[in-house]
């Protein structure tokens, strides 16, 4: 996982002029001029007509050594001096409303001053926000670095009735070639089920995978924190691909998913009826192979297929490696009824481990059940859905019957015990008492 998971990508924007912010341009933008400079050569004139900024300000960038953002200095001389390192945080998550800012540094920060200072100091905020929502220049990438990946819904027309259907999208960022999956929901396991189709598809993946922050892959956390979902972070790990995610409130820099998704509700859907998600997911199969991967592409003017058979080799390639779903070992801890669940089933582990950590792995239609590297039980692995498997070994009432069986049952004489002593007698006294009890 990236150190820093936060990144801006898909978009970028010249700041807005007349704001005492001229010169100073957002670091994609900053890092696609020096892209444009150095790698293909442009002029600093083409560089500013294909950007929409003045040659200074590109002359300005390309003199930067490095990116470094802009901070407009508060004025010292009003009451929310000690408060602008809070309101650049706050503004974008309460969309600038200087009325919410106003009335939560009145409650919180014990501010004194007005209404109107706030309204101030949030407008150059939202101006520089507006700007860039309307932007429409694009941050190119290169082959092989980074996938976009977004949910789409629609409601479909089924044989019987119209269904909500959720489309996983992941879009190659330099060829633009997509995959579409339609599923009933968004759960984790369909999110990642989907990223391995995907896989397939391509025959790979790229280095960087875009998401925003939806919460199969991460929750905020204390203090703007991230908190990663450890299924995910484990997938992450396990297919070798970084996870890299939006600003917040910037869903927006995903904008080549975005396209797809877009794309795909207008293109494939309108006019289709279909019977079931069979055949929702063969005619989007044949959508794609005929029309969406053979499109020439708005922003590129290349066809999607084209430009992947360049973006092909530099994919990380995924062929022969077992899904994550049949190798990953997972985490469980053993309940009150000595379960470990996986799915929706659930297996029994020896009491003793109750509370205690395990790891549940399948291997060839068998669940091997580990603690701390030590094999503790194995399962087949159970078909359908809420059946439960229970060992009586495993269970304390076997426990209990060992103990019983170990104190009433005289040690072997293999153990060293001395043998009580039998007398020998010879075989006709018994006859002799057999024919005596026979006569009374």
């Amino acid at each position: 996982m990236a150190s820093d998971p936060t990144v801006e990508t898909g978009m970028m924007v010249p700041e807005p002029k007349g704001l005492g912010e001229e010169s100073m341009i957002r670091e994609a933008c900053w890092v696609e001029i020096h892209r444009l400079h150095h790698t293909e050569h442009r002029s600093i004139t083409e560089i500013a007509r294909r950007l929409d900024l003045d040659r200074k300000t590109v002359r300005r960038a390309l003199h930067q050594a490095q990116w470094q953002p802009y901070h407009r200095p508060p004025r010292e001389d009003t009451l929310l001096a000690e408060h602008a390192d809070w309101l650049r945080i706050r503004a974008p998550q309460v969309r600038y409303s200087a009325q919410i800012l106003f009335q939560e540094l009145r409650q919180q920060h014990r501010y004194r001053g007005s209404y109107d200072t706030v309204k101030r100091f949030v407008q150059p905020l939202r101006a520089v926000e507006t700007v860039a929502e309307r932007a429409t220049v694009r941050f190119e990438t290169p082959p092989g670095l980074q996938s976009q990946v977004d949910w789409g819904q629609a409601r479909v027309p089924f044989r019987h009735q119209r269904i909500v259907v959720h489309v996983f999208v992941l879009t190659l960022g330099f060829s633009r070639r997509a995959f579409y999956e339609p599923g009933p929901d968004e759960r984790l396991g369909s999110f990642l089920e989907a990223h391995e189709h995907a896989f397939e598809h391509f025959g790979g993946h790229t280095r960087e995978h875009l998401y925003d922050r939806p919460r199969t892959v991460c929750q905020p956390g204390p203090e703007g924190r991230v908190i990663w979902n450890a299924t995910f972070q484990a997938f992450a790990a396990y297919w070798g691909f970084e996870a890299r995610l939006c600003r917040p409130y910037r869903a927006q820099t995903k904008g080549k998913v975005e396209s797809g998704v877009t794309y795909g509700k207008r293109n494939f859907l309108p006019g289709r009826t279909f019977v079931d998600w069979v055949d929702l997911r063969e005619q989007q199969a044949q959508w794609l192979a005929e029309i969406a991967d053979l499109r020439v592409h708005g922003t590129t003017h290349e066809r999607p297929l084209d430009r992947f058979q360049r973006e092909q080799p530099y994919l990380h390639p995924t062929a022969g490696q077992p899904s994550f779903r049949l190798e990953a070992a997972h985490a469980r801890i053993v309940a009150d009824d000595y379960l470990v669940s996986l799915g929706t089933n659930r297996y029994s582990v020896p009491f003793t481990l109750i509370g205690q950590p395990v790891e549940v792995r399948r291997r060839n239609g068998q669940l091997e059940i580990t603690h701390r590297g030590q094999v503790v039980a194995m399962h087949p692995e159970l078909p359908g859905k809420y059946p439960m498997r229970i060992l009586p070994e495993h269970s304390p009432g076997a426990v209990a019957r060992t103990a019983r069986q170990r104190h009433s049952t005289p040690p072997p004489a293999a153990l060293g015990a001395p043998m009580p002593d039998v007398e020998v007698r010879d075989l006709a006294v018994y006859d002799a008492v057999v024919a005596e009890e026979a006569t009374r």
